[in-house]
């Protein structure tokens, strides 16, 4: 990322977060034990960015503002306020009483150091046999608010899950210590309880190695030859800064510690005009309810996003490994927990793909007409703890735009007593299951279809009745429905009616007259399948529906709420709608949940091949007509052929 600031959406830089650190420690009197668990740029309102877009208004007009979450490690109270770097002051200051910081990677390993020399930790696991404490992982997970007994409340806990290697570079999540769980207190680290449940013996034949020098007779495949992506002249994409051009499409590239990528401004060239399609786009929260209520599940609940931070987990990637091609690298800029700037190393990857056929036609007269589609992607990957979670952000020549999620990585599992498996999970090893779990993805979408002023629709298919209109019964037809209100905008798929739903500008038309606008084609939906009083769902509200509207808001941006740890109600946006705000010809926000309902599989063990999810945005009416028709044959050989026949 850029290290100066050019324009008012530039992400935070190494220097800022420097002098906010420095801000706050120097008005606040805080010493070195107040924790920044959370720093994130402030981004301007939209009236005054869209003013210095027009040129009204110069960078120093726009207030460069960061929003701060810090621990007080000294009386383990939360604060949140608004730091200024215009004005090298804090602006507001708010004492979030009774509620808990997002949680940090520096608590991760604290908590296994505490644990691994703790004597009640060290005697419960040799009474397992458990003593080559090196090959020991203590992993802590965030406790439920509502689920917290009476006796530890008001304390900032976790709860840990407790892994056994079996060599000192073998898998860390091959064999678990079921049964055996430690509830610590994060405020000073020490041990409120050992819970040690049950005891299980590993049976014979248990393999939970993936690395091929762990597993016994794995040979590798020798008929895999190498595959090389080229592009002598060069990639078709420009990119100055944070501003990415590619084709027709323009857009600003961020990133930051709680949602990772986010992406900015996306435009489309037309007829010599920038045209608007959306302010931002970036995922706002995701949801892992595990669906077991053993001992060892019924609290394993995560929110990766508001509990951990996208960035802050985010892995350098590597060219040949993650990406392949010609390939543009940012780094990502994100702080530690004493508010110190980190830098990811090649933490986004920008980079072209061929996608087969984009159009094609043969004419007995003209002969054959094709085109290749290209798409450009960008991406990032993040690691938390045993998933992996690899985001994909497609934007297509013919306008199209797909969001793809993949998950990865080593499911958890749980030994059991030889025929007593739990109904919960899949058998995939011996006398080993992995419990079913869903992931519960919300990407935000702030629309702006040609502008700002947006209503939106539920478009759904239906047959009419019989009649002289339709004699044979074969019509089909569509009916849109405007959402008037947020309550209207609490919204599920319907499979039955093929429902999608269209951010539509009534201001504008394309050349037929029709109004613009872009249709999110809803994929990858499933419904919770929880009963109504479960605790995760009292926390997570956004679980409840695929779709939810909003009128935008600038403080408006995490659906379960800005400080989700330890949480016991939901305060994002089932109460923000209860404000039932017009979402007619307004600034509208679309909050989408997709994601995984996974039914663990055998052959994702002891490591899973991707799951692909995806969803789709695609102009209706936005153009009028195919945008790609500008798009010139390919090369079809190296002798000066075309496509073109």
């Amino acid at each position: 990322m850029s290290t100066s600031v050019a324009h008012p959406l530039d992400p935070l830089t190494a220097d800022e977060y420097t002098r906010i650190a420095s801000i706050v420690r120097g008005e606040k009197g805080f010493d070195g034990r107040a924790k920044f668990t959370s720093v994130l740029l402030r981004e301007p309102e939209k009236k005054l960015l869209a003013k210095f877009t027009a040129g009204k208004v110069k960078l120093v007009d726009v207030p460069r503002e960061a929003n701060v979450v810090v621990l007080n490690r000294v009386d383990g109270q939360t604060y949140t306020g608004i730091v200024s770097l215009t004005e090298d002051t804090v602006s507001t200051w708010v004492h979030r009483e009774g509620l808990q910081a997002n949680l940090s990677a520096e608590e991760l390993e604290e908590v296994h150091e505490a644990m691994i020399v703790e004597p009640r930790v060290i005697a419960a696991l040799k009474k397992r046999g458990i003593t080559e404490l090196d090959l020991v992982a203590i992993e802590v997970w965030g406790y439920p608010g509502n689920l917290i007994p009476e006796k530890w409340a008001g304390k900032r806990i976790g709860w840990t899950d407790v892994w056994q290697k079996a060599q000192e570079d073998s898998n860390i999540y091959a064999n678990p210590v079921s049964g055996l769980s430690f509830v610590v207190d994060l405020q000073d680290m020490t041990l409120l309880e050992v819970e040690d449940r049950y005891e299980v013996e590993t049976a014979e034949g248990v393999m939970g190695e993936y690395q091929p020098i762990h597993v016994p007779g794995q040979l590798l495949r020798t008929d895999v030859k190498a595959l090389e992506i080229t592009q002598p002249e060069g990639a078709s994409f420009t990119l100055e800064d944070n501003v990415l051009t590619w084709q027709n499409w323009s857009m600003r590239i961020g990133f930051n510690s709680r949602e990772g990528l986010t992406i900015h401004q996306v435009g489309y060239e037309d007829g010599g005009e920038v045209r608007p399609i959306a302010h931002r786009f970036s995922f706002a929260e995701m949801v892992v309810p595990y669906r077991d209520p053993s001992p060892d599940h019924y609290r394993r609940t995560a929110f990766d996003i508001g509990e951990w931070g996208l960035g802050f987990m985010t892995t350098s990637l590597k060219l040949g490994c993650d990406c392949l091609g010609e390939i543009s690298y940012l780094d990502g800029v994100i702080h530690d927990w004493n508010g110190e700037p980190k830098v990811i190393e090649n933490a986004i990857c920008i980079h072209e793909e061929d996608d087969a056929i984009l159009w094609k036609h043969v004419d007995p007269t003209n002969g054959a007409e094709v085109r290749r589609a290209r798409r450009l992607v960008v991406s990032f990957h993040a690691t938390v703890a045993n998933y992996e979670y690899l985001v994909y952000w497609r934007f297509y020549m013919d306008g199209n735009i797909e969001c793809e999620a993949r998950a990865t990585g080593i499911m958890v599992t749980t030994r059991f007593a030889h025929g007593q498996q739990p109904a919960t999970g899949t058998l995939v090893d011996v006398d080993t299951y992995a419990p079913y779990h869903q992931h519960f993805i919300v990407a935000r979408l702030d629309m702006d279809v040609d502008g700002a002023g947006n209503s939106v629709y539920a478009v759904e298919s239906y047959v009419p009745p019989v009649g002289p209109e339709n004699e044979h019964g074969i019509a089909m037809e569509t009916r849109a429905t405007k959402l008037l209100t947020e309550a209207d905008g609490k919204q599920d798929p319907n499979w039955d009616t093929q429902k999608a739903w269209k951010v539509v500008n009534e201001n504008k038309t394309n050349r037929l007259g029709v109004n613009t606008a872009y249709k999110l084609i809803p994929e990858a939906a499933f419904p919770m399948l929880m009963h109504k009083d479960a605790p995760v769902l009292k926390r997570a509200g956004v679980m409840q529906h695929s779709l939810w509207v909003t009128a935008y808001d600038q403080d408006e941006n995490w659906p379960c709420g800005e400080l989700v740890v330890q949480s016991t109600t939901d305060t994002g946006l089932p109460k923000w709608i209860e404000q039932d705000r017009s979402l007619e010809n307004t600034d509208v926000v679309l909050w989408y949940t997709f994601g995984i309902n996974h039914i663990t599989r055998q052959e994702e063990w002891p490591i899973m091949s991707v799951d692909k999810v995806a969803f789709w945005l695609k102009p209706v009416g936005f153009f009028g007509r195919n945008p790609s028709l500008d798009v010139p044959p390919t090369p079809a050989d190296g002798k000066g052929g075309s496509c073109h026949t």
